[in-house]
């Protein structure tokens, strides 16, 4: 499975949201966009749920 974490490409944003300095994290499974966070840890958390649940349907 491949899961990424990347930051919100700016000329995806608001011009709102750039000028309030907002950042907002991808997270991207098999190329498809499965969430979005405002705090880079968050991203990365639930990056490691979607690994973990992957892992364990490949076990069974």
């Amino acid at each position: 499975m491949t899961v990424q974490v990347i930051e919100r490409d700016e000329s995806k944003m608001s011009h709102e949201g750039l000028a309030a300095g907002v950042r907002i994290w991808e997270v991207h499974q098999q190329g498809q966009l499965v969430g979005m966070f405002h705090e880079e840890h968050q991203a990365h958390q639930y990056r490691q749920e979607l690994e973990t649940l992957e892992h364990q349907r490949e076990s069974q």
